[in-house]
């Protein structure tokens, strides 16, 4: 049997896009604290964000208009509720060409921290404005002046009284700016960039659904300060003394008699707690179709199983629950999501012919759809405590 090999982005849409509906159909997940690998670090061919995960700088502050400036481009952070043509309205902006630009109707209520680039620069940041410094935020460059003076103290020479000190300039470097397509997802965006899909929407104000639209603008996070390098260290006995002991310093106790041993206590018998209760069954999933396993669980490449079964095969749930999220990714593969209970989840991928729709409580082994045709024809399996990935096998039969 020939080995499967999914395209790239089929295999990242597959869960991300489920989980994009998942999170869509319930107002109490929020992807903030990152109680799941948000960003699918490792799925789809070894795409790995661990690095830009761990040093990410966070968004500039706005100035009292709600503008970040860049020598290249100037967003504004919206307020809750805030519309386009409100925002136009204050910078003495065209609202239809504002709105236009950033992709969205000019009176529709943004969300809190939504990112509106401008298409023409306003005033630069100021004092005025509420910014400390006059000026778009530039990249670090080399103070000439400091290493000049510092090779005069070096050379011995007399240096010169410096000027008064002034605010520093804010610095950091320029985000890229991304308009998102038709089609694309957070998920394919963040991957695109290789930074966390977390960070992208703590970047762009995206809610917990993650939806984008066509033609939005999005700030692409940038990586923060270097992290300082650790204290070096010295062989041992080199650049410190050795302490004095304890010992030395003050004389030892006086004896203490002995107490004589007491006598040993006697065991305590432990409690009859009866025979341990065994669950109904180990394995409460049933296999969604009777197949061959072509791929198998393997956590950041594959977070599920793949079963090879011939096109028209009827999908059944792997136990009762409730259709959370039917959806598709761009390929057209249609994605089941069924919601169990102990916030267990199950995706189905590969299926049509769907016979269930969003909030539909299904029952085990009930039809739910039918393999898709392909080549080779399979179903894609997952299981997911909360949005985690998790074997399959620990759950089946």
């Amino acid at each position: 049997m020939r080995s499967l090999s999914l395209p790239p982005f089929r295999s990242v849409l597959m869960v991300s896009t489920a989980c994009v509906a998942l999170a869509a159909c319930d107002d109490n997940f929020n992807l903030s604290p990152l109680n799941l690998d948000a960003d699918l670090r490792g799925l789809g061919g070894g795409f790995n964000t661990t690095a830009a995960a761990q040093n990410l700088a966070d968004r500039p502050r706005p100035d009292d208009r709600g503008v970040i400036s860049y020598p290249n481009y100037q967003v504004v952070v919206a307020e809750r509720g805030e519309t386009v043509r409100q925002i136009a309205g204050r910078l003495n902006l065209d609202a239809n060409a504002l709105a236009a630009f950033n992709g969205v109707d000019a009176d529709v209520a943004l969300r809190r921290d939504e990112i509106v680039a401008l298409p023409s620069r306003v005033a630069e940041p100021s004092p005025a404005t509420g910014a400390v410094t006059t000026g778009p935020i530039q990249p670090p460059t080399v103070n000439v002046t400091t290493l000049a003076s510092d090779a005069i103290d070096r050379a011995g020479e007399q240096t010169r009284t410096p000027a008064a000190t002034q605010p520093s300039p804010q610095t950091g470097a320029e985000p890229g700016l991304h308009r998102v397509a038709r089609g694309e997802t957070a998920f394919q965006i963040a991957r695109l960039y290789d930074v966390p899909v977390a960070a992208l929407a703590e970047w762009n104000g995206l809610g917990s659904d993650l939806t984008v639209r066509e033609g939005q603008q999005l700030l692409i996070p940038v990586a923060g300060a270097t992290p300082p390098s650790p204290a070096a260290t010295t062989a041992p006995g080199e650049g410190s003394s050795t302490p004095t002991p304890p010992s030395a310093r003050a004389p030892l106790p006086a004896a203490v008699a002995t107490p004589a041993a007491a006598a040993p206590t006697p065991p305590v018998p432990a409690p009859d707690l009866g025979t341990p209760s065994t669950p109904a069954t180990s394995a409460p999933f049933i296999y969604p179709v009777t197949g061959t396993i072509i791929r198998a669980y393997n956590p950041g490449r594959n977070e599920g199983i793949d079963i090879g079964v011939p096109a028209g095969t009827s999908v059944k749930a792997a136990a009762a629950g409730t259709v959370a999220a039917i959806t598709q990714n761009t390929n057209g593969a249609q994605i089941v999501v069924i919601r169990h209970t102990g916030n267990i989840l199950t995706v189905y991928v590969n299926v049509d012919e769907l016979t269930v729709a969003k909030d539909d409580s299904v029952s085990q082994g009930q039809a739910i759809a039918k393999v898709s045709s392909g080549d080779p024809s399979f179903l894609h399996f997952e299981v997911r405590d909360g949005l985690e990935s998790v074997d399959p096998a620990d759950f089946l039969p």
